[in-house]
């Protein structure tokens, strides 16, 4: 099943800065490409709905190679079932800032639309009831499809419309009315399922304190070998909430660092799989949805081959990412001129 994961901006700020780009020469070299890999993507993930995009090492590894450990076992999941019974793949494209290009994709490829994926988020200054559904429609408009299968509140800080991050603190200390609309659409039909983004135990134990129509289905968080969370994956696992990775690999500046971890290049090694896979399959083997991001079609196909780890490899690289001081890159507490840390468990309400 072909997935993407599109949060298309709908703030002022992204869209002045869309603008902006769009009159470069290279911004339009950079759409075009992604528009070219999208459109890629979008065929070649249609083609891994006929196979499995889950599978067990081969006898003598991927690439043929003797003496390559091994294990005949296929335990990974290639979906994960939400509350709603829709299946979410558990490996996806992840195609932040891409405009419109997605939306082109989609209609260039010829897939079915109920053979796709979609989702993106709500963006903090969208949180009031009333200003939801407009900004629901944009995205809608731009990816040229009728309902969304997730649609994730981005941040759980809620922000004045209009204003330049102005905190909105009653939809921030309660962002209930801003679910309960969220609900509404799924019952309209324009949402099949809804989630959260960036959200910690304190503020997701804020939220499903209430009575709940639809509960959350997924979280989706920064998870990747320097920042993985144990905590927050062990609590969403009791809980029943699904984590999805974004920056599986790292930041930016920290994947190259990540792919020359010594445990992944172990497993790459032992596996014949590069260090990309590694990390990718220990992400699903987490009970993790993984949303790595590329523009190289190559690698974008590479991303989707995720192999079952062997325990004792699987043990060592998580023990591994687990004893280092956690390192979390996306924090915007203070460019937002927040007086507290989003991520704090001790916030103020």
């Amino acid at each position: 099943m072909p997935v993407f994961y599109k949060p298309v901006p709908t703030s002022e700020h992204d869209d002045e800065e869309s603008q902006n780009l769009t009159k470069s020469r290279s911004a339009r070299i950079k759409t075009t490409l992604f528009y070219f890999v999208a459109t890629i993507a979008v065929m070649y993930v249609a083609y891994l709905a006929t196979r499995s995009i889950i599978r067990s090492v081969p006898k003598h590894g991927m690439h043929g190679r003797p003496g390559c450990h091994h294990r005949n076992l296929t335990t990974l999941p290639s979906h994960h079932i939400l509350p709603s019974g829709d299946k979410i793949p558990s490996v996806a494209l992840g195609v932040w800032q891409a405009g419109k290009e997605v939306g082109k994709a989609i209609s260039a490829s010829g897939v079915p639309r109920d053979q796709l994926w979609l989702t993106s988020k709500l963006w903090n200054n969208f949180h009031a009831p009333e200003d939801i559904e407009p900004a629901l429609d944009e995205t809608l408009t731009r990816l040229n499809t009728e309902y969304l299968d997730l649609y994730l509140i981005h941040w759980p800080i809620a922000f004045k419309k209009g204003s330049n991050n102005v905190l909105d603190k009653e939809l921030t200390a309660n962002p209930y009315p801003t679910w309960q609309k969220l609900e509404e659409l799924v019952d309209k039909g324009k949402i099949r399922n809804i989630g959260i983004s960036n959200f910690n135990i304190a503020r997701i134990k804020n939220l499903t304190a209430n009575p709940l129509k639809h509960k959350p289905a997924v979280n989706q968080v920064e998870l990747n070998y320097f920042n993985p969370q144990p905590e927050l994956l062990k609590w969403s696992k009791e809980n029943g909430l699904l984590l999805e990775a974004y920056s599986p690999l790292g930041s930016t500046k920290q994947v190259k660092e990540a792919l020359s971890v010594p445990e992944v290049k172990e497993i790459a090694k032992k596996l014949d799989i590069t260090p990309a896979q590694a990390l990718i399959s220990w992400h699903v083997q987490r009970g993790t949805i993984v949303l790595p991001k590329s523009v190289t079609p190559s690698r974008v196909q590479e991303n989707f081959q995720v192999v079952t780890l062997p325990d004792d490899l699987f043990d060592k690289l998580e023990k591994a990412a687990t004893s280092h001081p956690p390192q979390r890159v996306v924090n915007p507490s203070k460019n937002w001129g927040l007086d507290f840390d989003v991520f704090d468990e001790n916030w103020p309400l």
